[in-house]
């Protein structure tokens, strides 16, 4: 029995075809055809079901496929034990991104982890908080920057590399300008500019402000804090930005309660499972030092 027989079987397991199989394996149709049949005849049971439009298992096939994969597992994870002790490291890193993260460097720091593991290949996805933690736990990403409020959710462990208050920014002309400091309550009744829902900062304010007994009238919203400041330059309303704003608006910190907004990576408890993975989350928790581990 040899790997690629298992390899090949279970591609036509998986696509039902032949022909896809061995477009996936990059190998001509007979070839696949061939190895399976030899499986066939070691085992002396039919693993494939040939008389229909589409390629099925058998009783006896369905029975070897979790085997099969469970084989080429094993020799993959072997291969990628080797390279990891001797610095080899290849494969792929999923990362997500908020996309209001201009505090945190992110490009230097894959391409700092591209110099040092030119075979890893990594992909690098935009959301919403919510919507990456969701990609954490279900496997499809690796690790994320997020924003977070609070403890983190259950199964996900963090390094915080942001920890800032949130701000009030307001044009020049604005009736709060000349303010030095602005309570959450007095902003009860003015129409915000802030992140939509789903975000760390909107989730932040929309806590403070339940918390306080009201709902925000957040008036307009946008993707990104450079919009914000936009848009509250041209007296559209209070911005809720992170740390700081633009040297063309009026900062105002927001106090009682101080509202902060945070930046983690995060990624399963468990960690991730390859070797890419789990270098690239030590390189960023060594780029990101000064960040810490979350509640």
């Amino acid at each position: 029995m040899e790997l690629r027989q298992l390899e090949y079987f279970v591609a036509v397991a998986e696509e039902a075809n032949f022909t896809r199989a061995a477009a996936r394996e990059h190998v001509a149709q007979p070839g696949v055809s061939a190895q399976i049949r030899r499986l066939e005849r070691e085992l002396g049971e039919r693993l494939l079901d040939r008389s229909g439009r589409t390629v099925r298992l058998t009783e006896a096939g369905a029975a070897v496929l979790p085997f099969a994969r469970a084989a080429l597992a094993a020799v993959a994870g072997a291969k990628l034990a080797v390279e990891e002790l001797t610095g080899l490291l290849r494969g792929r890193v999923d990362v997500g991104v908020v996309t209001a993260c201009g505090a945190v460097d992110l490009p230097a720091a894959m391409a700092d982890f591209h110099q040092l593991h030119p075979g890893v290949e990594v992909t690098l996805t935009e959301g919403n908080s919510r919507h990456l933690v969701e990609q954490i736990r279900s496997g499809g990403l690796d690790l994320a920057l997020v924003g977070l409020v609070g403890r983190p959710p259950a199964g996900i462990s963090t390094h915080v590399v942001v920890d800032e208050p949130l701000i009030a920014a307001v044009s020049p002309d604005h009736p709060l300008a000349d303010r030095e400091t602005i309570t959450l309550g007095e902003l009860r009744d003015w129409p915000l500019i802030c992140l939509p829902r789903g975000t760390g900062v909107r989730t932040c304010l929309d806590d403070g402000c339940a918390a306080a007994g009201f709902t925000p009238r957040v008036a307009f919203e946008a993707s990104g804090p450079m919009m914000l400041e936009r848009l509250a330059m041209r007296g559209m309303g209070v911005a809720i930005l992170p740390g700081a704003a633009g040297p063309e608006l009026c900062a105002i910190p927001v106090v009682e309660p101080e509202l902060r907004s945070r930046l983690d990576f995060a990624w399963r408890t468990d960690g991730p499972a390859a070797p890419a993975a789990r270098a690239f989350v030590d390189h960023v928790r060594k780029a990101f030092g000064h960040g810490q581990p979350s509640p």
